[in-house]
């Protein structure tokens, strides 16, 4: 549930088209459910801006589809829902939950979209440096979107070739927000940084030789870059760097 959506069941008590009984009764799972091995946090959309999102890695497959029951069965919801790190199995068990429910194999998404509504004021644009870090950056697209967000994506641009970056300016200039994935040494962040002036948050990922440190030299690199408007969220974490990009949309 979200702020619009509380609003609409107190106007319709107003009005006299919903009793207060009724109304209880949409809300009482407010502000969690216990479903048992999990308390969904119905109550997060009225908090943050967007609802729970369900981190698939290390569920089986009936405890997300069981969370995903929990979160698409209240009427009075409209809100997307949304799995990450998530497999072929627990998109089967969710697709009996839901059958709007979508998987996107490459980054391991599911998505289920209940709302297109966007309150985003801007376009987060989302660049990959490789192709190699598609799966992270399309974790970042998808969870933009699914929390709002108008958004870009320019793949396969990196230092190797910046002239396939240089070729994109204006893509660069008219976004609000930018997020920015790479692998292998992470310079791409810092080069984007000097061309833009908004917020771009750096995603370091695993992609590289030996003495990339599964990330860590990406991450380091990021974390030490000379361009001041570069912030740095965790190796892989396609879906955190969405989440504060869409917080910054907001303002």
């Amino acid at each position: 549930m979200n702020q619009s959506e509380l609003l609409k069941i107190l106007e319709d008590i107003r009005a006299g088209a919903l009793s207060p009984a009724k109304a209880a009764e949409r809300v009482k799972h407010m502000p969690f459910e216990d479903i048992g091995f999990a308390k969904v946090d119905h109550h997060r959309a009225l908090r943050q801006g967007y609802a729970e999102v369900i981190f698939g890695k290390g569920k089986t497959p009936a405890q997300v589809a069981e969370i995903v029951r929990a979160m698409v069965s209240k009427k009075a919801s409209s809100h997307n829902v949304l799995v990450t790190r998530a497999d072929a199995k627990m998109f089967a068990a969710v697709k009996r939950v839901s059958r709007g429910a979508k998987f996107h194999s490459l980054s391991g998404v599911i998505s289920i979209e209940r709302s297109k509504e966007i309150s985003g004021k801007g376009t987060i644009l989302v660049v990959s440096a490789g192709t190699s870090d598609i799966p992270v950056a399309e974790e970042a697209v998808l969870t933009a979107r699914m929390m709002g967000n108008r958004v870009e994506q320019l793949f396969d641009v990196g230092v190797a070739g910046i002239h396939r970056l240089l070729d994109h300016r204006s893509a660069l200039t008219e976004a609000r927000v930018i997020i920015c994935v790479a692998g292998m040494e992470g310079a791409l962040p810092s080069v984007v940084g000097g061309l833009v002036g908004v917020p771009v948050i750096a995603v370091p990922t695993s992609t590289g030789y030996g003495a990339s440190f599964g990330g860590v030299a990406a991450l380091l690199g990021m974390l030490n870059s000379c361009a001041s408007n570069v912030t740095v969220v965790n190796i892989d974490n396609g879906f955190g760097s969405a989440c504060v990009a869409s917080c910054i949309n907001r303002l």
